[in-house]
């Protein structure tokens, strides 16, 4: 039984295509200059893998909903600097803490795992040359 429904959610993943409104093309390009405040911060949350294509996943940043994010998009939120909760929501819940540094950026990778009926989300900070590869290979989605 397992396998079937791994299947199935393999060949959904190659036909469906999630779709989340997209942002501003233009928006999109200055948030790839990768600049900041000095005295803000920033995040990114990206999903540059294939994998998964057919789910959209809800993102909050401290319990508020930022937006959703399908295959080869991406996220930003401008912080305060402190501790924030990032959490991506999927078949499961899944939940960072960072520490936003003033005129700092942080990354973080949204993985999608395979999950029992639908896809599994698990958050990763990552490095800013990892970070910024992979927001370079997205687009950005339209933020709440």
């Amino acid at each position: 039984m397992r396998k079937l429904v791994a299947l199935c959610m393999i060949s959904a993943s190659l036909v469906g295509c999630a779709s989340v409104p997209m942002g501003d093309p233009a928006r999109d390009l200055t948030l790839k200059q990768f600049d900041v405040a000095p005295d803000k911060a920033g995040v990114y949350i990206y999903r540059n893998e294939l994998i998964g294509r057919a789910v959209k996943m809800d993102v909050e940043v401290d319990g508020k909903p930022i937006g959703q994010t399908a295959a080869q998009s991406y996220l930003y939120r401008e912080l305060t600097p402190g501790k924030h909760t990032v959490t991506a929501k999927a078949e499961n819940m899944d939940s960072l803490e960072i520490d936003a540094q003033p005129g700092k950026l942080s990354f973080i990778w949204q993985e999608v795992k395979m999950g029992v009926v639908f896809a599994r989300t698990k958050l990763h900070l990552v490095d800013e040359k990892t970070g910024r590869s992979g927001v370079m290979g997205t687009r950005l989605a339209e933020g709440l």
